[in-house]
């Protein structure tokens, strides 16, 4: 039998509760930064997205307004169907005023096209001047 004296007694191996503790906060602290930059990237890219499309449907909408008479512009509003969800489109139609121009100004029209997305959630805006006399 061996002598109490003759026995070594070794380290204990492993983690203290407290690295442990501090290790999972660390983590915690690191995955919140992760999440934020996650949602953060996703709406960054929604928004990339609309400011990318709504120029090529405004300007869509801005083409069909050219090939119509100048007698059928008028003030209108729609969607863009099952093509762009979401995309709402709103031409507002007005006389120019202008003591600058002249009675040139009565033969110019402000097109204003605005595209929303998501219930006005974003909307792009883009104006035109056309000239409707003859």
């Amino acid at each position: 039998m061996k002598n109490i004296r003759d026995l070594k007694i070794e380290p204990a191996t492993g983690f203290t509760l407290l690295e442990i503790m501090v290790s999972i906060s660390i983590i915690a602290i690191v995955l919140v930064a992760v999440y934020r930059m996650h949602t953060q990237t996703i709406s960054m890219n929604a928004s990339v997205k609309f400011y990318t499309t709504a120029p090529l449907l405004a300007h869509g909408k801005i083409a069909e307004l050219e090939i119509t008479t100048s007698n059928e512009l008028t003030d209108d509003s729609g969607n863009f169907g099952e093509e762009f969800p979401g995309y709402r489109w709103n031409v507002l139609i007005e006389d120019i005023e202008s003591n600058f121009l002249g009675t040139t100004a009565k033969d110019l029209k402000k097109i204003d096209v605005t595209i929303s997305f998501n219930n006005d959630e974003l909307t792009y805006n883009l104006r035109k001047y056309r000239f409707v006399g003859g």
